[in-house]
């Protein structure tokens, strides 16, 4: 069983005060007796001269100590006048004369000559002793002196008194019970004071530990209140100090954890942090998107048991083994991402430790627009290369002599008229296209009816449909709203769109257009409604895989045919920038059995009037 501080102040200031006082009535005791048999000494010492006075008559006629009965009768008278006990003892030991003692009974005292005081007076002169009476039970204190004549060297007899200490013995007794009764009642006081004394200590002591433990569980705003100015006090005093430092030092760290977090749930890039042994601490939100883990399956954990990729592996291996900063680029599969990681050690310095601190940077998106960088530098040098290219070779067969035959300058001229014009619109191409993505063109948001766009779209396309004997249909819905978009982009929008489904849709194919509402757009969360324009064909298709490339400059499913056909590669480029500067989106699908659709979704402005139209060329467009 543990004791409190309160308890073990109280029994240690009790067993304190209880040696103090069996101390102190120890030598009280030992001091009065000592005074007391001093005291008595000194009264045995007036009281042997006048006894030994009285038995001069003896010691002068030494056959007289042989007379018992008088010597007896003279023991007696003296003993009663000093009040003390007195025996005369012969040098050999023998008692020859003993006030307590019958007459008849003197014989059968013992030898006396061993007694202590008997033997210091008999080397001495005088001699003293304290012991208990064989004969009357009572502590005795005995004095005794040798007692000579005149004329002999050798004492005659001894002469002993003895002392009862009865009235010593009483004295202590009371002085023992008045010492129990003081001591007792000093003994309640010092309960009372220890207590209370220990109350005043361990009170402070109490209140500091109740804190501690609130302290501990998280309450900063707890504070520890005492009026004392001592060492509890200034303790007291340092931990309201300490805990204003600690609730200072937590919120800044706190505060420090709390913008660590945001700044690495907030970063693009993933980050992973891992000990001196290869497991992983800490990842931030990125990071699991990109390996598709949450940081309770990786956190503790090896690195390499969780990512398993060899490339990470060897990277993580290098940088814990030299100590030294680190990076490489990995291909993740099956998702194909590829992710630049700079590996860089942290020491720390106490625990002479390392820790690796991983950033991945998402390169995908960059390497793929590197290539399509790549791929529009290689086009556009091509599709510039190829008309002047064909320039340049036809004006050096007119330098060369063609120039002579009017029927093949004229052939050449038109040729070279035919590649500049090619030549020109691909750069008018190039050019709106850039004016697009700088923002210097400014797109309209004008309420207008898509029906308008659609008709004066068709009429225009109608004479190239009618050469290659394709049929052009379109569908509107009677509730189609108003969007909010520029007349004359939507209408280059669905003129690019109609001229390469007549150009890729082969003789006698059908063209729809088609327009109706949508409610709601998921891409675009809030929007109350939009419209959906679409361009379907039977052509030849666009496969699956190219399908997200096709809205790319100069790239083409088929570039023989395209060429073949004056496309510059940049119309599809340009309808989804128009299309995304008016606040929507476009896309392409697959047509069944044949052919493709492309689908172009705009914004709804209003709920306009009911617009019946549903017209083939046949019947709107002949």
């Amino acid at each position: 069983m543990t004791l409190s501080i309160r308890w073990k102040v109280t029994i240690i200031t009790l067993l304190v005060l209880a040696c103090g006082l069996l101390i102190t009535r120890t030598l009280t005791l030992r001091s009065l007796e000592q005074q007391e048999i001093h005291q008595s000494g000194r009264i045995l010492e007036a009281q042997s001269s006048l006894v030994a006075y009285g038995l001069q008559p003896f010691l002068t006629q030494p056959e007289s100590l042989s007379s018992t009965h008088q010597l007896q009768a003279v023991v007696r008278d003296l003993s009663a006048r000093a009040l003390a006990r007195v025996t005369v003892i012969a040098p050999d030991g023998r008692v020859l004369a003993d006030s307590a003692v019958s007459d008849s009974n003197l014989t059968a005292v013992e030898n006396q000559l061993a007694r202590p005081e008997i033997e210091q007076a008999a080397a001495t002169g005088r001699g003293t002793d304290l012991r208990t009476n064989h004969t009357t039970g009572e502590r005795t204190l005995y004095a005794a002196i040798s007692l000579s004549s005149a004329n002999q060297a050798t004492p005659s007899v001894f002469l002993r008194l003895g002392l009862p200490m009865t009235a010593l013995d009483r004295q202590v007794d009371r002085l023992h019970r008045d010492l129990a009764v003081a001591f007792g009642i000093a003994f309640l006081i010092a309960i009372t004071l220890s207590v209370w004394l220990a109350h005043g200590i361990t009170k402070p002591l109490s209140e500091i530990a109740i804190a501690a433990r609130q302290l501990a569980k998280g309450d900063h705003a707890v504070r520890i209140r005492t009026g004392s100015q001592d060492e509890v006090g200034l303790l007291a005093d340092t931990l309201n100090h300490m805990t204003d430092q600690l609730k200072a030092k937590l919120t800044e760290l706190s505060e420090d954890r709390a913008q660590l977090l945001a700044m690495l749930t907030s970063m693009v890039e993933g980050v992973m942090v891992l000990d001196s042994r290869g497991r992983v601490l800490q990842i931030n939100p990125a990071l699991e998107r990109m390996f598709n883990v949450t940081r309770m399956e990786v956190r503790g954990h090896p690195c390499s048991d969780v990512f398993r990729h060899p490339q990470l592996d060897t990277l993580v291996s290098t940088v814990l083994t030299k100590r030294m900063n680190e990076e490489d680029e990995i291909l993740l599969h099956p998702s194909g991402r590829r992710l630049h990681i700079e590996a860089s050690v942290t020491e720390n310095e106490q625990e002479n430790d390392a820790c690796v601190v991983l950033v991945f940077h998402d390169m995908t998106e960059l390497r793929r627009l590197e290539i399509i960088r790549k791929d529009f530098v290689a086009n556009v040098s091509h599709e510039l290369r190829t008309p002047l290219t064909s320039i340049k070779g036809y004006i050096e067969a007119l330098l060369d002599g063609a120039k002579d035959d009017p029927e093949t300058s004229t052939k050449f001229l038109n040729i070279i008229l035919k590649q500049s014009d090619r030549l020109n619109l691909i750069l008018e191409d190039l050019l709106q296209l850039a004016r697009i993505e700088s923002g210097q063109i400014l797109f309209k948001r004008e309420p207008l009816h898509i029906q308008g766009v659609i008709e004066r779209t068709l009429a225009m396309i109608k004479p190239l449909a009618d050469k290659n004997g394709h049929r052009l249909v379109s569908y509107v819905s009677d509730d189609l709203p108003a969007v909010l978009g520029d007349e004359d982009r939507l209408t280059q929008v669905l003129s690019n769109l109609l001229d390469n489904a007549v150009k890729y849709t082969p003789g006698k194919g059908t063209i729809t257009v088609a327009a109706h509402p949508v409610s709601g757009d998921p891409a675009q969360p809030g929007m109350a409604t939009a419209v959906e324009l679409s361009v379907t064909d039977t052509g030849i298709g666009i496969p699956e895989q190219d399908r997200p490339r096709v809205f790319e400059r100069f790239y083409r499913v088929d570039k023989a045919r395209s060429r073949e056909l004056g496309g510059t590669g940049l119309g599809l480029s340009i309808v989804r920038h128009i299309v995304e500067g008016l606040g929507g989106r476009v896309w392409v699908e697959g047509n069944t059995p044949t052919g493709s659709r492309f689908v172009v979704r705009l914004p709804a402005q209003q709920i306009g009037r009911p617009v019946s139209r549903a017209a083939t060329d046949e019947e709107g467009l002949g």
